[in-house]
């Protein structure tokens, strides 16, 4: 859309994202504890402000990937039925994996998935380089500042880059379940390294996923759909203009198996967040304790037709969808990097696992970052 415009976005938000990424498993390993803990540590209102928080961003967050991947569904198997519908049907298939415990199969499947998507992106790119089109002076667009469709833009292209956020708490959760699972603590070190690795990897596939664009699409006068079929077409065109036509079902089907696993997996994330948020509220009301899967599996009914029904608001345009759950993400970066920050620096979190001097501050320069671009962004839509 921009051309390579916006390369040194991608690379300031993955920059400025990543302490708060990262306090998530860091906070984990070094208390045992899940961040909704370290929240519930710091203070019954920081509690509060998260749930808020996740109240307010789950929904759009659950019907925007679930879109996509209906997106990719419906475009390489031509399917014409409507979207809500279609919708529904995947996200009742991804209750049933969750709820007989079969995701965990699944991601083992994902991760070599994801690898094959990984390597067509590199792949791609590289292709792409020798690609050879006239660009006429008219098709030429530039990012411009002054440009409100343009800002918009940014603030969704900044809000889920690399990722919300509340991401982290995901994370923290996912790691204790990792480490029940294996039987055992791993130092922090390697846990670190191995978040590092996970982290730098996908900001590389961000940056590639704009390269194919500038090279391929940048110039031809189209640009990107906001109907969820078209959109996912000119995406597999990308791969298959660099790659060549062979490529078309190696590619589709990768990328649908990679966004049934993000449906899935932001599926999960939440019931789980919002059973281990209603958990530390019962504790502190004292209330009788109820099997904690029942909380799960509620959670998991509610995220359902919450999506829903977001999708059969916003079916019509993902553009409109998209821009909805990445400015909200983007509006509450603040808060939950601040929280985070809190948690990881409160005094009962070990002296030895707290961050360093560094981590610090690129911590408090993306708070104050996040903060004084959501200001000028409210101020600049309301007034």
């Amino acid at each position: 859309m921009f051309n390579f415009d916006l390369v040194w976005v991608l690379i300031l938000a993955n920059l400025l994202k990543y302490p708060f990424f990262e306090f998530g498993p860091r906070y984990a390993v070094a208390t045992g504890k899940n961040l909704v803990q370290g929240y519930a540590r710091v203070g019954k209102w920081a509690l509060v402000v998260f749930t808020l928080l996740t109240v307010l961003t789950m929904f759009t967050t659950q019907a925007t990937v679930t879109v996509v991947t209906v997106g990719l569904i419906a475009y390489v198997f031509n399917i014409t039925i409507p979207i809500t519908l279609l919708g529904l049907i995947v996200l009742v298939v991804s209750m049933f994996i969750l709820m007989i415990g079969r995701f965990s199969f699944l991601d083992k499947v994902m991760k070599f998935i994801m690898m094959l998507l990984a390597l067509s992106t590199v792949m791609a790119v590289f292709a792409a380089l020798g690609i050879h089109k006239e660009i006429a002076p008219d098709m030429i667009t530039r990012f411009t500042w002054s440009r409100p469709a343009d800002i918009i833009f940014l603030i969704a292209f900044v809000g889920w880059m690399p990722a919300p956020i509340d991401v982290s708490v995901w994370s923290s959760l996912w790691n204790l379940a990792k480490m029940e699972e294996l039987g055992y603590k791993p130092k922090l070190k390697s846990t670190l390294a191995e978040f590092r690795f996970g982290y730098i990897g996908t900001a590389l596939l961000a940056l590639g996923f704009l390269a194919m664009g500038a090279l391929v699409m940048y110039g031809t006068g189209e640009q990107l759909s906001s109907n969820v079929t078209t959109f996912s077409g000119q995406i597999i065109y990308m791969y298959t203009t660099s790659l060549g036509s062979w490529a078309k079902w190696v590619v589709s089907i990768a990328a649908i198996t990679t966004m049934i696993s993000t449906t899935i997996t932001v599926l999960d994330a939440y019931p789980r967040v919002l059973s281990t948020i209603y958990t530390n509220f019962r504790t502190s009301l004292k209330r009788p304790k109820i099997k904690e899967n029942t909380y799960y599996f509620a959670g998991i009914v509610v995220m359902v037709a919450g999506a829903l029904m977001v999708i059969a608001y916003a079916a019509k345009s993902m553009e409109v969808m998209v821009t909805l759950a990445t400015t909200l993400s983007f509006l509450t970066a603040p808060l939950l990097a601040w929280l985070n920050y809190r948690v990881v620096t409160d005094s009962h979190m070990p002296l030895e696992a707290r961050p360093g001097l560094l981590l610090k501050i690129l911590s408090w320069t993306g708070i104050f970052f996040f903060a004084a671009f959501s200001v000028v962004y409210l101020y600049w839509t309301f007034f």
